[in-house]
């Protein structure tokens, strides 16, 4: 199972507001040895995040999607995610119980029907709990529904994680490291590069920086995958940039540009 990232906005595309959804997913995932493998964004067109949702079921993967499930004519994920699964969408009674009960605490009155329409589901789908105002979201086929503001899909998501995932909390050993090449071609390394994933059964990666701002022109190089792989990757790395006289140092030891 793969895990993916879809953030659902014309906000966000416009850039009337910038994404904050991707850098916090990837820190609560990593907090409990989890990783990302895909994020997408998609903007508020019905049609297009119908198709986007389509191939994001046939996947497999567990997803997280930020964004578009309100009531208003602009919001489309409830829809488009019945729609992508060929089913009917209705009222869900537990989110109705929550949603009378948050809007009569909150205002003193019985809820309206735009306001339980945040409600309707696909049939079959469960529940998210939102502590921040009790209005919940909604999950089908490992496809774990958030509202877009922050306040509240980002406890959701740790609720999903820790609640539905506890089994996957580190459940894979996993390392990366990285050392700074100077003054070398990225094309030179290429060779090298497929000999230690061969080798090694690790994945090597190449970064490279242009410098600047008292950092020098160098090549972030790295090995990523099982530590004892990584470890034993990263040793012979050294030794075959220090055999062909490559410069090369720990990023931490990086020389000044100046």
């Amino acid at each position: 199972m793969g895990i993916g990232v879809l953030i659902i906005g014309d906000e966000i595309l416009s850039g009337r507001r910038s994404d904050k959804h991707l850098v916090k997913a990837i820190e609560l995932l990593s907090a409990r040895g989890m990783a990302l493998d895909w994020a997408r964004y998609c903007g508020d067109d019905r049609a297009r995040l119908v198709e986007t949702l389509q191939q994001s079921f046939a996947t497999g993967d567990l997803v997280f999607s930020f964004g578009g499930i309100g009531a208003t004519p602009d919001d489309h994920t409830r829809q488009a995610a019945a729609a992508a699964l060929g089913l009917e969408i209705a009222l869900h009674p537990e989110a109705a119980a929550l949603i009378r009960a948050a809007i009569l605490e909150r205002r003193g009155v019985e809820a309206n029907a735009m306001q339980l329409a945040m409600g309707e589901f696909p049939l079959g789908s469960t529940i998210i709990p939102n502590p921040f105002n009790q209005i919940p979201g909604f999950a089908i086929r490992e496809h774990w529904f958030l509202p877009g503001f922050p306040q509240m899909s980002w406890p959701m998501m740790e609720w999903v994680l820790d609640t539905h995932y506890a089994h996957l909390h580190h459940a894979r050993s996993w390392a990366e490291s990285s050392i700074a090449v100077l003054d070398t071609n990225e094309s030179s390394l290429i060779e090298l590069m497929r000999d230690l994933e061969s080798r090694f059964g690790v994945t090597v990666f190449s970064l490279p920086n242009l410098g600047g701002e008292g950092v020098p022109r160098h090549i972030d190089l790295g090995a990523k995958g099982e530590p004892e792989a990584v470890e034993a990757a990263m040793a012979a790395m050294r030794a075959a940039l220090s055999t062909r006289g490559a410069p090369w140092c720990e990023l931490h030891a990086l020389p000044s540009a100046d």
